[in-house]
């Protein structure tokens, strides 16, 4: 087995979630970290380990930030960090792939299921290797207790309910 370093500056984690009905407003994790763990590219075999910053949301707009930041949402003076934890990897062929694991955000670990894709391995200039990944899913926050809401005067609520969760990652395998 081979650890991966994921390489957070050629890496992103972004979501989108439905605002007001009508729109979706996007946002990404600034800061996070992870390893994968491989066996040649027998990927049955592999793991994956995730650990978030959610202090680290950005949206494109403060005021909005630090309310996600808030009690209401993320709540991360009480939630520090949200994590993944892959518990089974299966190859589907032509390099798609579906990644089971643990997700955990604001203390509350559920089971998700990733759809991921191979995207491909090589060199790169100083001699490193390098391997990369993109992967989707879709959560409700409501069941990991992130449940602030206000409901529209035409029909709806604030904030939708599913999270689109979208990762492109690019790793680097250790020395």
């Amino acid at each position: 087995m081979a650890t991966w370093n994921i390489d957070a500056a050629h890496s992103a984690i972004h979501f989108s979630v439905r605002h007001m009905v009508v729109s979706k407003t996007r946002g990404r994790f600034g800061k996070w970290s992870g390893q994968i763990q491989l066996d040649g590219e027998n990927f049955e075999k592999a793991s994956v380990n995730i650990e978030i910053d959610p202090a680290s949301v950005d949206t494109a707009d403060a005021q909005r930030d630090g309310h996600l930041r808030s009690a209401d949402f993320f709540d991360v003076e009480k939630f520090p960090k949200a994590t993944f934890k892959s518990t089974k990897v299966t190859s589907n062929g032509d390099g798609k792939l579906t990644i089971a694991g643990d997700l955990t955000v604001h203390g509350v670990t559920k089971p998700v299921t990733l759809a991921a894709t191979y995207e491909g391995a090589g060199k790169d200039p100083w001699g490193g290797e390098r391997i990369g990944f993109s992967a989707t899913t879709t959560i409700n926050r409501l069941d990991y207790g992130v449940s602030f809401n206000k409901a529209l005067d035409a029909g709806g609520v604030l904030v939708g309910e599913k999270v689109e969760l979208n990762l492109e990652v690019e790793a680097v395998k250790a020395a």
